[in-house]
């Protein structure tokens, strides 16, 4: 697949874009990884206007995470526009417009996939958001809005229309949340229409190589996008690397290097956002990098409640001694 001007021989690998999860320390832990395109956490429009300055530190990139993408969020075309120009100027590769997340506080004000009740209004906000930059607009959406309004196929065709140049598909509806499976068929269906020939990139459920790999010999799209199965576990992309390019698994990391990987997690988070925030946020990726390790009960417990930058710090290198 082609995204901007980088081009890959087997499914590109993508992180997707989560909300204080996708940070630049994060996103960078999983490009040295092998993740292939990396998306910044979502911005929404009013915020990236006013100039917030907590919005311009999720904004950067370093040189080596490219390709990179900003992801914004909005409900009018005036404030999205605005926000894809200002979006432009940090020099990102492309621009990914939200047209997925189903939160409430998002989707509730018909912003995120609140928009996929309107889809004339979303094509016509799209279509103004790409005339509006000379860089690249993808889009990432779910198959519809609920079980009776599932228009993934035909938007699709129409997000190619108006030029976006690529498309990721959540397999799930905005009512559904993050609940049952992800509908990989319907992605599956897109990537099979014969008037589509932007990229496709599958998203929803990936947590291991051997899931990555079965939805793709199942759809053959041209990407991947692992969200919530990368937190805890940047070593996924490696590994569905591996596999989908023939290649023999890695093992799987053991508690010493889940410990030491942790600790470079942890350092690069307080040099980007501080200590007090560093550490808060540090907090929602310990059990994750944890799970399924004995013992370390008593640790993780520590992990989640310590407000000591140096008493993070030995207990992560005290794990590493176990």
């Amino acid at each position: 697949m082609q995204i901007a001007s980088y081009t890959y021989d087997r499914p590109a690998l993508f992180l997707a874009p989560m909300d204080d999860v996708t940070d630049a320390p994060f996103r960078a832990l999983c490009k040295s990884m092998g993740a292939d395109i990396t998306i910044s956490e979502f911005i929404a429009s009013d915020a990236l206007i006013r100039d917030v300055e907590a919005i311009q530190r999720k904004l950067k990139s370093a040189a080596q995470e490219h390709p990179f993408g900003i992801q914004i969020f909005g409900n009018n075309a005036e404030s999205l526009c605005q926000a894809a120009q200002v979006a432009a100027s940090h020099h990102p590769d492309f621009i990914d417009i939200n047209w997925g997340c189903p939160a409430k506080k998002i989707a509730g004000k018909n912003a995120g996939s609140g928009m996929l009740q309107n889809i004339p209004l979303l094509i016509d906000i799209t279509r103004a958001v790409v005339r509006s930059v000379s860089i690249p607009v993808t889009v990432k959406t779910r198959i519809g809005y609920n079980e009776e309004s599932k228009p993934i196929v035909e938007l699709s065709e129409r997000l190619q229309d108006v030029g976006v140049q690529a498309i990721s598909i959540h397999g799930r509806t905005k009512a559904q949340m993050y609940k049952g499976e992800a509908d990989w068929e319907f992605i599956k269906a897109v990537k099979n229409n014969p008037r589509l020939h932007i990229p496709v990139i599958g998203n929803g459920d990936i947590t291991s190589a051997e899931t990555a790999l079965a939805r793709w010999q199942e759809t053959r799209v041209d990407g991947l996008m692992i969200g919530r199965g990368a937190i805890g576990n940047p070593w996924i992309f490696q590994q569905c690397k591996a596999l989908l390019s023939g290649t023999p698994l890695p093992a799987e990391p053991d508690l010493k290097e889940r410990a030491h990987v942790c600790e470079q997690h942890f350092r690069m988070a307080v040099a980007h956002k501080g200590e007090h925030t560093g550490l808060l946020e540090m907090r929602k990726h310990y059990k994750p990098y944890f799970k399924g390790m004995l013992n370390l009960k008593a640790y993780k417990l520590k992990l989640l409640t310590s407000n000591d930058v140096d008493e993070v710090l030995d207990i992560l290198q005290t794990i590493q001694q176990l």
